[in-house]
């Protein structure tokens, strides 16, 4: 249906918000609309009604509240520049260029009232759609250098939407007539009365795109609710996640540190080590009761690994690259060519220096500190000849990974540079796909009982356009995947085009005592490395096969999940867990020979 044809979605659902005010948009297939955007008359049909209480209405409320924000920031602080301000699933943040520097908390305070009067004037949101070039022209002419320079990375002729406010009749610094805009997507509430509660919460400073070679720009955080009982309950387990912190108990404990030595790499302490071995013990326990093998894979790889597997192009930048002394005087001697012979000009000089130094670079590049297990693994299922009869294989390893991760985005156990996963990857026949994950199923839910994780929320995400592999296969993938879901009984969601290009997957994302949410174990459907690497195994007919590969971790992360266990138990592990199961206190010196016997 062409783009004129298409109505306001307050328009299709006129009926509906005539008896419910609560609805403030709609989820259609998988996307979020608001009331505000554009779409087909029989998309409405399979409209499902977002209302103020629903979690999607929420994210609306709370990416509404960081505009409102932001605008508050421009009034009372001219000259300050925006970037951008998403919801988040503790509430939203919006980053500032500010010529004041640092925000404190008297900043904040007059930001929250002056939030409260945009709140109360109930000023609706407006959608603009405009073309790239007036985009362009029109953030130019308001100085917003950050908001110019996105404009400058979408594609040529794309149609830009932007989304303001009223501010009946007053003037926000740089901005037209009176109004208050941003280049936005949405969605949005239908005016900021819907706004109910508004606290800001911290500043901290970020890099614009997360590059430490970008300004340091001030980001504000903050939540918002529709009611403010809602912001209440919620600031009370704000605050007892303070006390929680893993990073403060970690210190408190001994549990674990950091030294800038080692930057974003931890160090487990006794303690720390000893509830760290009885994860990895747990696991291998259960292992042998779900018929896993462990191996033990190398560190360092020939960069010839990850570009068979395909990683190269997409995680280069995140790898650590290992060069030797050998290779460090190769490149010193490089520099030094043509240095001390006055029969070369520069310019000859200058090229065959730049020859030799490239040539010893790509030499030193050769090597890569490996950021996953997957391809090693390829490596091993690949050494010899396989038969039908030994699938399905379930490889498990507990292997040291490395991933450089860029200095504003690691955070504490959470976010670390080296870490261990419980990580697994299923070789099986296409056949052998559901059983296998039923068995995962069984395996996870015995490892979050264990943890007392009494929420667990399911996600499917499903094909996407762009992918490998034929209709049959992943309707066999995604079959298998939902099938073993129904099978345990177990409630999912479906995100429709949120799979891998390589097939489809699970997300487990278990709620903590705090009430929020983690992601933390991983079902993936595989078809793309077998065909990478050729994997074969030869069939019940004696003809050559190609296996699927399940990549499936339940933990994830051992140094993030240990991170999630500290503020789930608050520090106070089960007994089995405990690197101090009891104390024994004497009331004086004569009975410590007895309190050692």
């Amino acid at each position: 249906m062409s783009a004129q044809a298409k109505k306001p979605l307050k328009e299709l659902l006129a009926p509906e918000l005539a008896k419910d005010k609560a609805i403030i948009g709609a989820r259609i297939g998988t996307k979020v609309f608001d009331l505000h955007t554009p779409v087909a008359p029989e998309a409405a049909n399979d409209a499902k009604p977002i209302r103020t209480s629903d979690p999607d209405g929420l994210a609306m409320i709370r990416h509404s509240t960081a505009h409102v924000m932001a605008d508050a920031v421009q009034r009372l602080f001219p000259g300050t520049k925006v970037t951008f301000g998403p919801s988040t699933d503790a509430g939203f943040y919006y980053d500032f260029d500010s010529p004041k520097g640092a925000f404190n908390d008297e900043d904040l305070a007059k930001i929250e009232d002056k939030m409260r009067e945009i709140v109360a004037a109930k000023r609706p949101f407006v959608r603009d759609v405009i073309s790239r070039a007036d985009a362009k022209k029109l953030f130019d002419e308001l100085g917003e250098t950050y908001k110019s320079e996105h404009v400058d990375r979408l594609p040529e002729g794309e149609d830009i939407s932007l989304y303001r406010h009223g501010s009946n009749g007053g003037h926000a610094p740089g901005h037209k007539e009176g109004e208050w805009l941003d280049l936005c997507e949405g969605p949005h509430v239908p005016n900021t009365g819907y706004i109910g509660a508004v606290k800001l919460t911290s500043v901290a400073g970020a890099y614009w795109r997360g590059d430490e070679r970008n300004p340091m720009l001030q980001r504000i955080y903050g939540t918002s609710f529709y009611s403010q009982k809602e912001l209440d309950a919620h600031l009370k387990l704000l605050e007892e996640a303070k006390e929680r912190d893993h990073r403060k108990l970690g210190k408190e404990l001994e549990l674990f540190m950091f030294h800038e030595y080692a930057p974003a790499m931890p160090f487990l302490l006794p303690r720390g080590a000893f509830v760290y071995n009885r994860l990895v013990s747990f696991m291998r326990d259960l292992y042998v009761k779900y018929g896993y093998e462990e191996v033990i894979t190398p560190q360092i790889f020939d960069k010839k690994l990850f570009l068979t597997s395909g990683h190269l192009p997409n995680y280069r930048e995140n790898m650590y690259l290992p060069m030797t002394a050998e290779f460090l005087d190769q490149i010193r001697m490089g520099l030094r060519v043509g240095v001390e012979d006055d029969q070369k000009g520069y310019e000859a000089a200058d090229k065959e220096r730049d020859s030799a130094v490239i040539e010893h670079l790509v030499e030193a590049e050769r090597l890569g500190l490996k950021p996953m297990n997957c391809p090693s693994h390829c490596l091993i299922f690949g050494q010899r000849r396989r038969s039908y009869r030994e699938l399905p294989w379930r490889m498990a390893d507990f292997g040291r990974l490395h991933r450089y991760e860029r200095g504003g985005v690691v955070h504490g156990l959470a976010r670390v540079r080296s870490f261990c996963q419980d990580d697994a990857h299923i070789f099986c026949r296409p056949d052998q796909m559901h059983g296998e994950i039923a068995s995962f199923l069984s395996l996870l839910y015995d490892v979050y009982r264990a943890f007392k994780f009494e929420r667990v929320d399911i996600k499917l995400a499903t094909r996407p356009d762009k992918r490998i592999g034929s209709d049959q296969q992943w309707d066999d993938a995604e079959n298998a995947l939902a099938q073993a879901l129904k099978d345990a009984k177990l409630d999912y969601e479906v995100s429709e085009g949120e799979g891998a290009f390589y097939g489809p997957k699970l997300e487990f994302h278990i709620h903590d005592a705090l009430k929020r949410s983690w992601q933390l174990g991983t079902m993936q459907v595989d078809y793309a490395l077998p065909d990478r690497f050729e994997l074969e195994f030869v069939g019940q007919d004696g003809a050559a096969h190609r296996p699927v590969m399940l990549h499936r971790a339940i933990l994830g992360s051992l140094e993030r999940f240990l991170s999630v266990l500290i503020e789930h138990v608050g520090g106070a592990f089960p007994t089995w867990l405990a690197p101090e199961q009891a104390v024994i206190v004497t009331v004086s010196e004569k009975q410590e020979a007895y309190a050692k016997e």
